[in-house]
């Protein structure tokens, strides 16, 4: 291997200063005379390029030098002339390389103060069945590291609760806090209070006067029509820790690298994140506002209907779709949110977050005569107020806000009334500083799908066992059968991906050869989102015609259960349960 002239140059310079910062010359010398007066004997005085050579590693000199002398390779090198290579993760990026060299090869402690990101914290709690809750959010101001001695400092912060309970406390969590590798120097605690002070006052003031334009956007919107005043147009929600922040915060488009592959597959993912209501405390069927963090939303996995739009227009964004979360309303005046793309043909879809389903937008034209067939609108949204991502925000100004005779021309003004995407931008990331945490990486499933899945099984086998013995009748598992469901298992879960149904003609034909003549067969499929098997066995049950065939009585009665764990990121699954029977007839 051949290095190019200018290379070879700074080569032999780093060489050259290591020799002299260790003085090698000089320990030669004295090795040289101490080998010629004390080793060769004096007729001998001729000294060899191996003896010396030998001498000095005897000496341990060789080895002083080769320790010292470290070649890093430049990494802007080594983008540039490497053959690219395939991402085995989810990290769209070259790693980090740590350079083990000296302190100024290091960033240095005023540019490690400009990373202005905290350190979010979110604690959960888990209980014996697994279910996960909420107990606090929190964000680390981790700079106060650089102005402590020897780069180690103690922090007790106190935890507050979320939601409801924002202003109240739920302990003390005391932090060790050491940065390494060691800075060589390190900030006084005035110049870290000052650039803190500094932050503060520019993001303070950065919302104030995203906050003044907003209301002046508010008061153009009602002069436009009155009952806009009732319209569902959201620019502020409150996050966990009750913070007002800009709905258009909560967006940003998320790359999940290997881990989920296409757009619908997005959409899966999300569904399958538990649904769960903010609890409300007290009665007059309101609703609580709270609007997760997309770590806090990870970390519990469930949320509301605004988590999972959030995440799934992030996730869309991601994947190079022009996506938008609506906020409007259900049958019977529900509030809710729910996902947008706007095609380059103009194709308006809509996405349920909440299940994955997908709808094509066809405006039903209410100046048409009565004799024009219109549309049948299949999406179970019926208003919708305003729109937005992590740079758009538009408010509906259309007549009607009703969803079927919405026109999704965003161009159009009088149709769509626009924020300043510079004002949306001020305060949204990125920008150079923002009080909204960055966006984590999606982190891959640490469930075993097989392993799961035959705990499960297994599970549900004792107990539909156990429950058919109180009834006073036997149980008798056919393995075969229950090896057989497993294609309508996995074709389910490819129609909630795909939209796509495959493979039902093979498994209808296989059942009747399983089944003998003269035989009924029964099955009944059955989906969940948590891997509880007591909890879905209990659901099952409440079901007429699962229950009828957990209890199944006759003659030759066999008994087959199969159950499939689909994983997802961040450990979410999608679970389907398949009970099935078959036995003689005998009427």
């Amino acid at each position: 291997m051949s290095l190019p002239p200018k290379k070879a140059s700074e080569l032999k310079q780093i060489i050259h200063q290591q020799l002299v910062k260790m003085d090698v010359h000089g320990r030669i010398r004295e090795v040289l005379a101490e080998t010629i007066r004390e080793e060769l004997a004096p007729e001998h005085q001729q000294l060899s390029t191996e003896d010396l050579i030998k001498a000095l590693r005897q000496r341990g000199i060789i080895d002083d030098v080769m320790k010292e002398l470290k070649f890093v390779t430049d990494v802007n090198e080594k983008e540039r002339t490497s053959a690219p290579k395939p991402s085995t993760h989810f990290v769209d990026r070259e790693p980090p390389v740590l350079k083990k060299s000296d302190g100024s090869k290091m960033v240095d402690a005023t540019t490690m103060l400009s990373i202005c990101d905290p350190v979010h914290m979110v604690l959960i709690k888990t209980d014996t069945f697994g279910e996960t809750t909420l107990v606090a959010s929190y964000f680390l101001e981790w700079r106060s590291v650089l102005a402590a001695e020897n780069g180690i400092t103690n922090v007790a912060v106190e935890l507050l609760g979320v939601g409801t309970e924002s202003k109240v406390s739920v302990g003390v969590l005391n932090i060790r806090l050491e940065m390494y590798p060691q800075l060589n120097k390190t900030l006084s605690s005035e110049v870290t209070n000052t650039q803190f002070a500094l932050e503060h006052q520019k993001t303070a003031e950065k919302e104030r006067l995203f906050l003044v334009y907003a209301k002046q956007w508010w008061r153009e919107y009602l002069q436009i029509r009155p009952t806009h005043n009732i319209r569902l147009v959201k620019i502020f929600a409150q996050d966990e820790n009750g913070v007002n922040r800009p709905v258009c915060s909560y967006i940003r488009p998320l790359r999940a690298g290997r881990l989920l592959d296409t757009p619908r597959q997005a959409a899966r993912f999300v569904s399958v994140l538990g649904y769960e209501r903010a609890p409300v405390i007290g009665g007059g069927g309101g609703k609580q506002e709270q609007w997760c963090t997309l770590l806090a939303f990870l970390c519990r996995n469930k949320g509301d209907c605004e988590d999972h739009a959030n995440l799934l227009c992030s996730l869309l964004l991601g994947f190079g779709l022009e996506a938008f979360v609506c906020v409007g309303t259900k049958a019977k005046g529900v509030p809710h949110t729910w996902v947008m793309t706007c095609g380059t043909d103009g194709t308006i879809t809509f996405w349920e977050s909440l299940t994955g389903h997908r709808y094509i937008h066809r405006p039903i034209n209410p100046d048409d005569p009565p004799v024009v067939a219109q549309p049948k609108p299949l999406y179970p949204y019926r208003t919708i107020g305003c729109i937005f991502n992590h740079q758009k925000f538009f408010g509906n100004c259309q007549p009607s806000d009703a969803v079927e005779v919405c026109v999704f021309d965003l161009h159009d003004e009088s149709k769509w009334k626009p924020m300043s995407g510079e004002a949306i931008k001020s305060v949204c990331p990125p920008g150079t500083t923002s009080s909204v945490p960055p966006f984590p990486p999606l982190c891959a499933s640490t469930i075993d799908a097989a392993v799961t899945s035959n705990e499960i099984e297994l599970q549900l086998r004792i107990l539909v066992s156990e429950h058919r013995k109180d009834l006073g009748l036997s149980t008798v598992w056919d393995d075969h059968l229950s090896y057989l469901l497993s294609p309508a298992l996995a074709a389910y879960e490819l129609e909630r991906t795909t939209s796509i149904s495959a493979g039902n003609e093979e498994f209808q034909d296989a059942v009747r050869r399983a089944v003998p003549e003269g035989h009924t067969f029964k099955g009944f499929p059955i989906h969940f989102v948590y891997r509880n098997a007591r909890r879905a066995f209990a659901t099952c049950l409440r079901s007429p015609f699962c229950e009828e065939i957990i209890c199944c009585r006759g003659d030759q009665v066999r008994l087959a259960v199969r159950v499939r764990v689909f994983t997802y990121p961040e450990s979410a699954c999608a679970v389907w349960i398949m009970f099935a029977c078959k036995y003689r007839s005998v009427l």
